[in-house]
């Protein structure tokens, strides 16, 4: 038996309790990659915090995280039907459903925002998905996730040409399908625009298969509820014109706003421990770059621009701040 499977066995809360307290041995150790790099990106999209207000926002963030971790796991060990029952309150199903009745298919956008896992087992209800899958480091583990995921109506294809190809026959078909497209491409698949006002390399899969069908594009989080009893799904009609144009920098740099727009309302939910950021022009790799020239970087960008965003301002994101 893989030992993943141990996870069935065990309740969520019991995981999530372990999960918040290895949140707080984390952030006792300032210098361990997830907590720097979480630190660099806040330094990044959110230069105006005070030191207060960044430290407060990074417990939330490794807390967020660490739970959405476990979340994912007891996803995975269990039936989907065992996800789909914790999921409580539907935010604007209609805008879902309108778009999986559109017939040039849906996509459905999915950062890595909240615990998408879950939100998975529960958007399979509706039909049967082409999703891209990369299997996971390690024997064991990409066994345990593959089999997880195997369990749900979706059929997975590689995250190649082969697997594009298969997504845009679903959309051509009506069918729908789901993609994350905050991940950082390789340089010939990506476009250079802004996200977070951080001109940063984005990927153009979303927006090609768009413009190419036509389908209907339609936001989805699931985020855990304040009350800690199972989780919201979150739904976004994502219709501005620019996300279907054919000028790759444009189409991108409108999901990249879209993406923001999802990523406010829940901000600490938000998968800030990945390096989003580690292709920007002039820069570099912020997360290896010396502390001074992240400094004057911040420092010379920021001053051009007039949007810096200040999470701090959204009562959505600092939902657990005081769990």
């Amino acid at each position: 038996m893989n030992p993943y499977q141990v996870f069935k066995y065990v309740p969520l809360s019991v995981l999530q309790m372990l999960a918040r307290f290895v949140a707080w041995i984390m952030m006792l150790l300032p210098d361990l990659s997830i907590v720097r790099t979480i630190k660099i990106n806040m330094t990044l999209v959110a230069p105006d915090l005070s030191g207060h207000q960044q430290q407060t926002l990074i417990k939330d963030i490794v807390r967020n995280q660490c739970l959405s971790s476990v979340e994912s796991i007891k996803s995975w060990a269990m039936a989907p039907k065992w996800s789909i029952a914790q999921i409580r309150d539907i935010h604007n199903q209609d805008i879902l459903l309108e778009g999986l009745a559109s017939p040039n298919g849906m996509l459905a956008i999915v950062p890595h925002l909240g615990t998408w896992e879950m939100m998975n087992a529960w958007l399979n209800q509706f039909g049967a998905p082409t999703i891209m899958y990369k299997p996971v480091k390690g024997e064991l583990t990409n066994n345990f996730v593959l089999q997880g995921r195997s369990r749900l109506n979706a059929t997975l294809v590689p995250t190649d040409g082969s697997g594009v190809k298969a997504i845009f026959k679903t959309l051509k078909q009506g069918g729908f399908s789901i993609v994350l497209p905050d991940h950082v491409p390789d340089p010939s698949g990506g476009e250079v625009v802004p996200f977070f006002g951080v001109e940063t390399l984005t990927s153009t899969l979303a927006s090609k298969l768009a413009s190419k069908t036509k389908c209907a594009l339609v936001g989805v989080s699931c985020i855990r509820r304040i009350d800690g009893r199972g989780f919201d799904i979150y739904c976004y009609k994502l219709d501005d014109p620019d996300l279907y144009d054919r000028n790759a920098s444009i189409s991108t740099y409108a999901l990249n706003q879209a993406m923001e727009m999802m990523i406010k309302e829940n901000c600490s939910h938000y998968m800030w421990g990945y390096r989003r950021f580690k292709q920007i022009p002039i820069l570099g790799n912020p997360y290896n770059a010396p502390e001074s020239a992240l400094t004057d970087f911040v420092r010379a960008t920021h001053t051009s621009r007039s949007d810096a965003y200040s999470p701090m301002d959204n009562d959505a994101s600092n939902s657990e701040q005081n769990k």
